[in-house]
């Protein structure tokens, strides 16, 4: 009997393929967004994992020097014949296509203990890697970019991306540098070496931490990838509850059927759950297939991302990983469970002489409705818990508690909007049925709806969060690019001897020069600032102590970014703690958009005295207007390379353009949501039409044409989509606020002003009324043409 229980359950899906076409599709599209994300983010994880062991596992302390220059060789050969166990770096970039790649000289002899490419280089052909004219190693996908520069680059597999490999002396000469960036103080240290501070005093020693609070930062990144991926596998799951729940509704007489020919309550639920799993498991290929399809699209833009804002290397090209083909499995069967488990739970419970007349889909009891409530309330609670706690996960439960507690809400505030316009909206016969036939609708749109204003909200919130970000981001650029041109000299001698040059011809020349330490125990770059008009007029100053510029150039105080300030408390009037004991007052605290990292700013003398070693190569010049070209020429002439040199405009575009590649996942994953929505609502409706007849016969029979239930109908989908889209206007600006004062800050350091922009929503309204127009078009046109004997046929039954 079994065999003969699934043939009848598949025979619904075989006479209905509209409705299984929504099941599949439905499910194939909230997996394949979900999968798509983790995709990405697994791409993103291996590529970090991959950086972390490039030397030997990324969790050595190092020993850098005091005064942030180079480590002179000869330091290095000391530390070594003292005892040290210690293994040179030489750390840069050099120019590739496609953006930067960052190498890293190594001594493979003394490299740490499962360095990939301490042990490539010492293979087959070891001469070849070493000497001033040695081979690069890197990735197949990095020796690509690197191969038009014409450098001797071999390709190697398994080598972290975005980087290069080379020998010391290849790095150096590459790099033009004659010392060391920093040395591994490898595992199994003697006890008998020589103390630190007689050897080489001029070095101090710098804990592992740089690695994982790239980890952290870009964790935030993710955790936004995956709280969409959650939001449009949640909308799709609105599409396979409905059409799982009209399956049951429409074969309440099978059921019945079944039961009365002897097969046990039992036997009938585990059936349904086998044929719903066949039916999860064919959407989730589908789903885990276009998965792989989106995530390869967006991946080169989650790269450009993750390269220029946090300085993390991914390449743009995706690798088949076997854990989340599986997870995107297991997500379609677990999705399926939850969207059918209150069919289940009906079947199961299903009285052998059920009524054989189906009800109509998905009808929601007064009961029903309260419990919505009630649960909408719960949700809302948890979400003020999640509010008071702190951290980013609780940021985004608070998120997703205040999403889906609208969701719920949404029917009862449809409810009482449809009553109020029947109060208002003129009085008549047909104009009672309109609007007591679209509350009557209303249950069976429900969920199409809450879809809808899950999409609209999300598209709302995170428009409203990019726009605000930009606007105050522009403004914040035209602060701090205060200077007309920027340039970098290739040496400090043609450093000092470009300086005597511009000094005619500029209003003033603004060193910008920095160093790698620490601040407050975290790392940090600490920059220096002269005293000059430019930063006291223009630097975007967020609290301060009176006069302080005046203790800023005194050495008395220093400035501290926005992020650094709330990471760790830090208030105007507060002690930091700095490299070398020094304990200076917080001056004041500085907006620092788009920056991870924190900051500090320090009079340039004091900067100098406390790191003599410092290179001073960049320089901001204030120019005469109309002169940037005179003077651009003049260093071109001078010898300073073109790429050297960078104008205002130039920095602003380019900072413009991170900005918005940072942000164009976001958009287009708030598409792709909105079109899935649109399309919960065409199912909806598609499969609410024929359940509709005996409603729609009885008012065509009294006079009302085809045509004018047709419209009727178009009306009516357009007056809910209009009316859920206001109440999405609210939903959308608290998630504003939410990812722009709760999420950002934790995720970030800092926060954003929030402004609005209706004109946005204007054009978010039309589209949401295009999307139900469309929607509903076919379901109109398919009732428009319909046969007058198929609704003639509604009155030969008794209903």
């Amino acid at each position: 009997m079994t065999r003969a229980t699934l043939q009848a359950l598949m025979s619904h899906w075989w006479r209905r393929p509209l409705q299984l076409l929504t099941l599949v599709l439905g499910l194939a599209l909230a997996t394949a967004l979900w999968s798509g994300v983790q995709a990405i983010n697994a791409e993103a994880r291996a590529s970090y994992d991959e950086a972390a062991q490039a030397l030997g596992g990324g969790g050595l302390a190092e020993l850098v020097a005091a005064d942030g220059g180079a480590i002179p060789v000869e330091t290095y050969v000391a530390l070594r014949r003292a005892g040290w166990k210690v293994s040179p770096v030489v750390e840069g970039w050099i120019a590739a296509e496609g953006g930067r790649v960052r190498l890293l000289g190594i001594d493979p002899l003394t490299a740490p203990p499962g360095t990939a490419a301490a042990g490539e280089a010492l293979g087959d052909d070891p001469l070849a890697f070493f000497g001033s004219d040695g081979l690069l190693l890197a990735a197949p996908a990095t020796a690509e970019r690197l191969a038009p520069t014409g450098l001797p680059v071999t390709p190697v597999a398994g080598l972290p991306p975005g980087m290069a490999f080379a020998d010391i002396p290849v790095s150096q000469r590459l790099l033009g540098t004659d010392g060391l960036s920093r040395l591994l103080i490898l595992d199994g240290q003697p006890m008998a070496r020589a103390p630190l501070d007689t050897v080489a005093p001029d070095l101090e020693r710098r804990e592992p931490a740089a690695q994982a609070d790239l980890v952290r930062l870009t964790e935030s990144f993710h955790l936004n990838l995956t709280a969409f991926g959650l939001l449009s596998f949640a909308v799709g799951l609105f599409i396979v509850h409905g059409a799982v729940a009209l399956a049951f509704e429409q074969r309440r007489p099978m059921f019945r059927t079944l039961r009365a020919l002897g097969l046990s309550g039992r036997r009938l639920t585990f059936l349904v759950a086998v044929e719903l799993l066949i039916l999860a498991l064919v959407a989730g290929a589908i789903g885990v297939g276009l998965g792989y399809l989106i995530a390869a699209a967006l991946l080169p833009g989650v790269a450009a991302t993750l390269r220029g804002i946090y300085g993390a290397t991914v390449e743009g090209s995706l690798t088949l990983d076997p854990w989340w083909w599986a997870a995107g499995f297991a997500i379609a069967v677990a999705g399926t469970a939850v969207a059918a488990a209150g069919s289940l739970w009906k079947t199961a419970r299903l009285p052998v002489l059920a009524p054989a007349r189906p009800r109509a889909w998905a009808m929601a009891s007064g009961s029903a409705r309260r419990a919505q409530l009630a649960a909408s309330g719960a949700l809302l609670l948890l979400a003020l818990a999640a509010g008071l706690a702190q951290g980013l996960v609780a940021g985004f439960v608070m998120l997703g508690a205040l999403l889906i507690a609208a969701a719920l809400a949404l029917p009862t505030v449809l409810d009482l909007a449809l009553r109020l316009c029947a109060r208002v909206g003129g009085t008549g016969p047909r104009a009672d049925w309109f609007w007591a036939d679209t509350r009557q609708q209303l249950p069976g749109l429900s969920l199409a709806l809450m879809a809808l204003l899950l999409a609209l909200a999300a598209n709302i919130g995170v428009g409203t969060m990019v726009s605000s970000f930009r606007l105050t981001f522009t403004g914040w650029l035209d602060q701090r690019l205060a200077s007309e041109l920027y340039v970098a000299a290739e040496t400090e001698a043609q450093a000092d001897a470009m300086l005597d040059m511009l000094a005619p011809m500029t209003d003033a020349i603004l060193p910008i020069w920095n160093v790698d330490g620490t601040a407050a125990g975290l790392p940090a770059e600490l920059f220096g600032v002269a005293d000059h008009a430019t930063y006291r007029d223009n630097w975007p100053m967020l609290d301060a102590l009176p006069k302080v510029w005046d203790r800023v150039a005194s050495g008395e105080a220093v400035l501290i970014n926005e992020q650094l300030s709330r990471r760790e408390g830090l208030d105007p009037g507060d002690r930091i703690a700095l490299p070398g004991g020094w304990e200076p007052l917080v001056g004041g605290v500085y907006s620092d958009y788009g920056n991870p990292m924190a900051q500090v700013l320090i009079a340039l003398p004091e900067l100098v005295a406390r790191f003599p070693g410092i290179e001073k190569l960049d320089y901001g010049l204030r120019v005469p207007e109309g002169e940037v070209d005179a003077v651009r020429q003049a260093l071109f002439d001078f010898g300073i390379p073109e790429e050297n040199m960078v104008d205002q405009a130039a920095l602003k575009a380019f900072s413009l353009a991170v900005f918005e590649r940072t942000f164009a996942v976001s958009a287009a994953l708030n598409v792709l949501t909105l079109s899935i929505a649109g399309f919960a609502i065409l199912t909806s409706l598609l499969t609410l039409a024929a359940m509709r007849l005996p409603q729609l016969a009885p008012v065509w029979a009294l006079g009302l044409t085809k045509r004018e239930l047709a419209r009727l109908e178009l009306l009516r989908a357009l007056l809910l989509a209009a009316l859920t889209f206001v109440v999405a206007i609210p939903v959308g600006l608290l998630l504003a606020w939410v990812l722009l004062a709760v999420i950002n800050v934790d995720a970030f350091g800092w926060r954003l002003p929030m402004f609005l922009f209706p004109r946005d929503w204007v054009w978010l309204g039309l589209l949401s009324l295009l999307a139900a127009g469309l929607a509903s078009l076919w379901p109109a046109l398919r009732l428009a043409r319909m046969a007058p004997a198929r609704l003639i046929a509604v009155f030969a039954h008794e209903r």
